[in-house]
């Protein structure tokens, strides 16, 4: 039997990634709404509280003090739950930060179902959609902790609005945090599939191509941490070589990874494509990984799309 993987907090990484660029750059602030000790950002206003900023229970205030700060000349960090900052600050974001380009990064705790226990009105799983949509606007959806550290450590490189999408839940170590800008993670090779994934379900893609692989199915495995931009090169290469997608997201199927995938390979490289992800339906309270399987992303669903994927193309009978 496999070792199980070691899980650790997306959060923790970023709050302890903070502290380590505030220390470096002195012309960093970070604003929080009140939500500084689940967002983690309260390691960095421990260390550096002059260049801490709670703003309390406004969100959009926030955005607007951020694209403000930014303006002026500072790197900003600005974090709440992800249903508040894509949700409830939408139009603050687009008119305030993305319209001017602000030097603004958003980073998102709590996104998607595995808030769990805090029901459907705050499991937000339209973000990465409404983020992506908005011009000049970079989206990164880390698949664990070492890859958090890495694309906090990435946007502060460039100056622009940002959008990191980070979970409740501690996710398995799955990568080596050797993320880019607009790259893809080759985590698995493989010619016969290709699965696609982002964030929590980054890990489950791969216990599914090991079970395929089993069997003699080689699946090749994408982490797509860098949704916006994309690495539209390795998407094109996979859907050449291997014939089939299978997309992975724990986010709407409508307008998120799968969208993306579906759309750039009909353009480009047409290949049968199967999406997994949450369908056209808000969320309820329970269990975070219980409604992740609840709402068809279990390993067997995700087998059983692989299957119909291979069996399209002939690879398996």
């Amino acid at each position: 039997m496999a070792e199980p993987k070691k899980t650790e907090s997306l959060r923790d990484a970023y709050g302890a990634a903070l502290a380590e660029l505030g220390a470096s750059d002195p012309n960093l602030v970070v604003l929080d709404a009140d939500l500084s000790g689940s967002t983690r950002t309260m390691v960095f206003g421990k260390k550096f509280p002059d260049r801490f900023f709670n703003v309390g229970v406004m969100e959009p205030t926030m955005m607007t003090m951020a694209a403000g700060l930014a303006l002026g000349g500072r790197t900003v960090f600005a974090s709440t739950f992800a249903i508040f900052a894509a949700g409830q600050a939408y139009n603050f974001v687009r008119q305030s930060i993305c319209y001017n380009g602000a030097n603004v990064k958003i980073v998102a705790t709590h996104g998607g179902l595995l808030v769990g226990g805090d029901g459907g009105t705050h499991q937000m799983v339209e973000d990465i959609g409404l983020m992506r949509g908005l011009p000049g606007m970079t989206v990164i959806v880390p698949a664990d902790a070492p890859t958090t550290t890495a694309a906090v450590r990435a946007i502060v490189g460039f100056s622009g609005p940002a959008y990191v999408r980070l979970t409740r839940e501690n996710l398995p170590t799955v990568t080596d945090g050797s993320f880019q800008i607009g790259k893809a993670a080759t985590l698995r090779e493989g010619s016969d599939l290709t699965i696609v994934a982002v964030g929590a379900l980054v890990a489950r893609a791969l216990e599914v191509a090991e079970e395929l692989g089993r069997v003699g199915v080689s699946v090749r495995v994408l982490d797509f941490a860098s949704i916006k931009p994309f690495d539209e090169k390795a998407l094109l290469r996979a859907a050449r070589e291997t014939g089939a997608i299978l997309t992975m997201e724990e986010h709407s199927v409508l307008t998120g990874l799968g969208a993306l995938v579906a759309s750039a390979t009909s353009e480009e490289a047409p290949v049968p494509v199967r999406r997994v992800g949450v369908p056209d339906v808000f969320g309820e309270s329970g269990d975070p990984w219980t409604l992740i399987d609840r709402y068809g992303m279990s390993k067997e669903r995700c087998l059983e799309e692989a299957w119909t994927l291979l069996k399209s193309r002939g690879k398996v009978q």
